[in-house]
């Protein structure tokens, strides 16, 4: 019975690092996404910080992306920044391999 304890405490626990793993890697990027449209739009300094922390924000309005991926669409387009839906969302794919390598290095 013990060993059995012992077995989904672990599984608790790994699922546990794992969602929190996910949430940090998610915030950061959506923070390096933030930086990268930050830059297409011009925005450098303070100005592209405070516009990537927008971005962050905007993760929490619902479940998913796709809320993120509406908000840098939306800025690119008001900004006169051609890019496609596809590299948006190709760079929303990089920039999570790279922010999974970040945490996991930190």
């Amino acid at each position: 019975m013990a060993n059995m304890k012992d077995r989904e405490e672990g599984f608790e626990r790994k699922f546990a690092f794992d969602e929190e793993l996910r949430f940090k890697a998610t915030a950061r990027r959506n923070k390096l996404l933030g930086l990268w449209a930050a830059e297409k739009l011009g925005k450098t300094g303070a100005d592209a910080d405070a516009y990537a922390k927008e971005v962050v924000a905007s993760d929490f309005e619902e479940a998913g992306d796709q809320d993120v991926f509406r908000k840098v669409r939306r800025d690119l387009d008001a900004g006169g920044v051609q890019e496609t839906d596809q590299q948006i969302r190709r760079t929303m794919d990089e920039l999570m391999a790279v922010a999974v390598d970040q945490i996991q290095k930190s």
